[in-house]
This record gives C-alpha cells, sequence and structure tokens, in this order.
C-alpha cells in the first residue's frame, strides 16, 4: 500500500484535472458551494452538468464506504444539532465569501485571482483560529 501522501497526490490531481476539464469544455467553475446552490435555485437553472457533478460527489462518498475506508465516520461527542449548525455557518461563510474552498482554492488559485488569494489565506486562518479556539481554550486540551 502506497504512503498516505501518495493518495492525496493522487487525489489532488484527480480533482485539478476535474475542475480544468469544466473549465475548458463548459467554461464552468467547479466550486461545490455553487454547482449545489444552482440546484437550488428556485429559478430553475439546476442544469444537467450540476446533478452530474453532484451525483459524482456523492457516488465517490459511497465508493469510499464502500471500500472499508472510515473516512466518513461519526465524530466522538459531536451532536447532530453542532454538526447541522456547523454546516449551516459553512453556507453562510460560502455566500459571504462569494464561493467556497474548492471554487477559490483549487479554480481560483488556479486561474491566479487576487479575490481567490485572499479569500483562501482567510479560509486557512479562520478554520486554525477555530481548531486553536475549540480545541484548546473551549475544552482546554494542551
Amino acid at each position: 500500500m502506497p504512503p498516505e501522501f501518495v493518495h492525496a497526490l493522487a487525489g489532488g490531481a484527480l480533482i485539478g484535472a476535474a475542475s480544468i476539464l469544466l473549465l475548458w469544455t463548459d467554461g464552468k467553475i467547479a466550486g461545490v458551494s455553487g454547482v449545489f446552490g444552482g440546484l437550488l435555485d428556485p429559478r430553475g437553472r439546476g442544469e444537467g452538468w450540476r446533478w452530474a457533478f453532484t451525483a459524482g460527489l456523492i457516488a465517490g462518498g459511497l465508493a469510499l464506504r464502500l471500500a472499508g475506508r472510515t473516512v466518513f465516520a461519526p465524530l466522538p461527542g459531536r451532536s447532530i444539532g453542532a454538526l447541522v449548525a456547523a454546516g449551516l455557518l459553512v453556507g453562510l461563510g460560502t455566500q459571504l465569501g462569494s464561493g467556497c474552498t474548492s471554487g477559490h482554492g483549487v479554480c481560483g488559485l488556479g486561474r491566479r485571482s487576487p479575490r481567490s488569494l485572499a479569500a483562501v489565506l482567510t479560509f486557512m486562518a479562520a478554520g486554525a483560529a477555530a481548531v486553536y479556539v475549540v480545541g484548546h481554550v473551549l475544552r482546554g486540551n494542551a
């Protein structure tokens, strides 16, 4: 079995290749929040590619689960309410930031967008601060 970094490298290469393919073939940005948000658009702009993209995300997760990977194991000590609140906050953040980590991080940085660079730096700093506060301040873990 190859080292974990090989899996991460291969996964990143596949994500990058898929993003480039979507951009080159359809001129679309592979930002998950935008793709999924388009499915919920009441104006009916949920084109077929959005459904295929979302189905592929779900199928990939299910394939990993069937392969016995524990990537999606429940987090100990997390209530359903906390997970729902976290999901809603992420959704709010993608609206405030005009995109998500995949749109800005994968596609925006690849296009050398200064706005995406600012967004990714903000995501990373906020994520690091949240981990520190939750793990060390609120729980008192060292």
